[in-house]
């Protein structure tokens, strides 16, 4: 079946259904590629900027974040770390309150996501509904075994063709969202594991009184 066929099959629903799958899409590719961006050299920089502040090279591990402010981890040790000496219980805090201001940019698109998997099955459901309605009212009770039976089932065949396609959209969509929300999650393990790990490494140097961890200013 060609795609001009597809369309007229399924009816009017192809065409938000259409549109759902070209956002889809791109925001499908949009997400890709960020998640993509992280994974290539997040753990990596932190890894090495931990190493850096472990040996007390402070300088360096702020350049070095600094130089990839557009990681999530980056930014968030950076608001930590910028304050001009803080207490423990200050720095702790300005780790937790940068990490819920990265969620929404993790969890980007996701409710666009749950909302294409659920609209796109209902409107292949509408469309099938459409079609059903549209080949009985065509139907010739006196005439069940001549041409209009025959056009009744090839519209019920036809009529399907929006359901199928609903449920294409969603269940692709479903996919990658899903793969998306473990991504986050991951993150999400990371942030408090390296986080954890350099409010450990502050502590003891504010315990032993070396006060030259705050700023590079």
């Amino acid at each position: 079946m060609g795609i001009n066929n597809l369309f007229t099959a399924g009816g009017v629903v192809m065409w938000p259904l259409l549109g759902f799958s070209v956002l889809a899409i791109a925001l499908i590719i949009e997400r890709v590629k960020f998640w993509l961006r992280i994974n290539n050299r997040q753990t990596r920089v932190i890894r090495d900027v931990l190493n850096l502040y472990r040996s007390d090279n402070v300088v360096s591990a702020m350049d070095k974040l600094q130089k990839n402010a557009d990681l999530p981890l980056a930014r968030i040790f950076l608001a930590a770390l910028e304050l001009e000496e803080p207490n423990p219980e200050e720095f702790r805090l300005a780790l937790e309150s940068e990490a819920q201001a990265e969620i929404p940019g993790l969890k980007r698109f996701q409710n666009i996501f749950d909302t294409i998997i659920g609209l796109a099955p209902l409107l292949g459901l509408l469309g099938t509904v459409l079609g059903l309605i549209n080949s009985f009212a065509s139907l010739d009770i006196g005439d069940i075994s001549g041409a209009k039976a025959s056009g009744v089932t090839s519209g019920i065949s036809e009529a399907l063709v929006s359901t199928a396609s609903g449920l294409i959209v969603a269940i692709f969509t479903l996919f990658f969202a899903n793969s998306f929300r473990g991504a986050y999650q991951r993150q999400m393990a990371l942030i408090q594991e390296y986080g954890g790990q350099l409010e450990l490494l502050y502590r003891r140097r504010y315990e032993r009184g070396d006060r030259t961890y705050a700023s590079t200013r």
